[in-house]
């Protein structure tokens, strides 16, 4: 299995973790400042873990041209979506919230490949849609849903598109620090959803339970973003998308686990057909003869055929390291993924 494929599965695995480990704390609060705790939890970790891996404060390495993309991402994805969903959440039923968040990995994708000219061929397409089949049937209805506000579904598909084009926008910046990319996200997004939630009057819990929360906030969203920005390093937003939607799925199978829920046809049903989808894009095998343009950038890599370049310091031959780094225009043939070397045409 490619490694960028293990990334996106332990990120919807963990964020799919996220809602039954706070089920099973049991915490009562309100749903904005639940989001502003879970991604402060994120924000605030991933930053200490950064110090610590870089004995002290370093440079994000972001160039000037990289940083607009990423506040982008931090905009729609860490401010517009969350508000966005909470809103929803108030003016919608929980399932039927569910059921609209599968749009995100589509809207992901249809951005993927109409704007930011990402190539897709029908497999992906086919499996994509497996998998997105998957997760509607998991957050299905089980209940008649009386109609809703039609405020409420719109406020979430909002969300999603938000979170789609966050998606889109971090991809031009995934070779970059992963751990400053998703602390960074973080950080904005908990102070943003803690702020309003304090406004509008929201009491804080108390610390037995706040530490809990940001801990599960740490793993499912700091760490789940890490995995994701990587994942998006090595697959483009497409895929990654495609993959991180078994969150709903990985989630539920982990409810079963820990809260001893009953499997239900529906389950097994999604099941089957996100392992399609997932099994299809393993499956995927994309050559052709391609052009590398001239790129600087700076990322850990290895001396593989696409890094043959000399160094401007003295090197010690450890592998993988981190440096700005010139790529020269080749044209070659080999199986690919639209990663941070192969954003060509077709």
């Amino acid at each position: 299995m490619n490694v960028s494929v293990l990334h996106a599965l332990i990120a919807a695995a963990l964020f799919g973790a996220s809602t039954p480990l706070a089920k099973l704390l049991g915490v009562q609060v309100s749903p904005i400042l639940l989001a502003g705790l879970l991604y402060l939890g994120s924000g605030l970790g991933l930053t200490a873990l950064r110090f610590v891996r870089d004995r002290g404060w370093k440079p994000s390495g972001l160039g000037t041209g990289e940083w607009p993309w990423l506040l982008g991402a931090i905009g729609f994805g860490g401010v517009l979506a969350p508000v966005a969903l909470m809103f929803g959440l108030t003016r919608t039923s929980g399932a039927s919230a569910s059921l609209m968040l599968n749009l995100e990995s589509v809207l992901t994708a249809l951005l993927a490949w109409v704007v930011f000219k990402e190539n897709a061929d029908r497999r992906i397409v086919i499996g994509m849609l497996a998998i997105v089949a998957g997760g509607v049937v998991l957050s299905w209805p089980q209940e008649t849903v009386s109609a809703q506000e039609w405020t409420g579904p719109l406020a979430v598909a909002f969300a999603c598109f938000c979170w789609a084009i966050d998606n889109n926008l971090t991809r031009k910046v995934s070779a970059s620090d992963a751990l400053f990319i998703a602390g960074s996200k973080g950080l904005v997004a908990g102070l943003v959803n803690c702020t309003l939630a304090l406004f509008i009057g929201t009491q804080l819990p108390a610390a037995t339970s706040l530490v809990p929360i940001m801990l599960v906030g740490f793993l499912g969203y700091g760490v789940s973003l890490v995995m994701f920005v990587l994942a998006l390093r090595g697959l483009g937003s497409a895929r990654t998308g495609a993959y991180f939607s078994t969150a709903p799925f990985l989630g539920a199978g982990i409810s079963i686990l820990l809260l001893g829920e009953s499997i239900s046809l529906m389950f097994l049903l999604a099941a089957a057909l996100m392992a399609v989808g997932v099994w299809i894009h393993l499956m995927e095998n994309h050559v052709h003869e391609h052009q590398h343009e001239p790129l600087e950038h700076d990322h850990r890599h290895t001396h593989d055929e696409h890094h043959q370049h000399t160094h401007g310091f003295e090197w010690d031959g450890a592998e993988p390291h981190s440096h700005p780094h010139v790529h020269t225009p080749m044209r070659h043939s080999h199986a690919h993924f639209p990663d941070v070397h192969h954003r060509h045409g077709h």
